[in-house]
């Protein structure tokens, strides 16, 4: 019978021979998140209140949240620690897209057919919101797995390297 030690020794030398599948998932299923996201918010039609230069560029930084976030799935599964602080800055950043573009949305009433509507409903809103916030914690728990996976791969095969000498 093995003992935990041992066990745990096996399952370190086995992540030099395969990938880090979980961190990548999580960060697909962070892409996932962002893309219900752009969906809904981009479905909507209220009035000209979306027609404005923020619109361009809330649309551009999806596309490049998603080049990115894809990179760093790729990097995630190699072990690389370093695409560890780039999936924080992303989890960040979708943070920080909740107080601009759903929020002013929210908070703005808009005239369409001389009725008083809000830009984005309530109920919208909060799907938007949960959207980026589960975008957001799908990032830091797929960073959280992989610097803790790294550095454990990492200090593997420098003890690996150390009992050669």
């Amino acid at each position: 019978m093995m003992s935990m030690d041992e066990k745990k020794q096996i399952q370190l030398d086995r992540m030099r021979f395969t990938k880090n599948t979980l961190g990548s998932r999580l960060v697909y299923l962070a892409i996932l998140f962002d893309v219900l996201y752009f969906v809904s918010v981009y479905e909507s039609d209220v009035g000209t209140w979306y027609y404005q230069a923020l619109i361009g560029v809330s649309i551009v930084y999806n596309l490049v949240f998603m080049l990115i976030a894809f990179l760093a799935s790729e990097g995630v599964k190699n072990y690389r620690q370093g695409f560890s602080w780039v999936l924080c800055a992303l989890g960040a950043g979708q943070i920080v897209r909740i107080f601009i573009w759903p929020t002013q949305a929210h908070a703005t009433s808009v005239t369409v057919a001389g009725q008083e509507i809000l830009a984005m409903s309530n109920g919208q809103f909060v799907r938007a919101v949960i959207y980026l916030a589960a975008s957001a914690a799908c990032l830091f728990v797929a960073a959280a797995v992989n610097f803790t996976k790294s550095r454990a791969l990492k200090a593997h095969i420098a003890g690996l390297e150390g009992q050669k000498a």
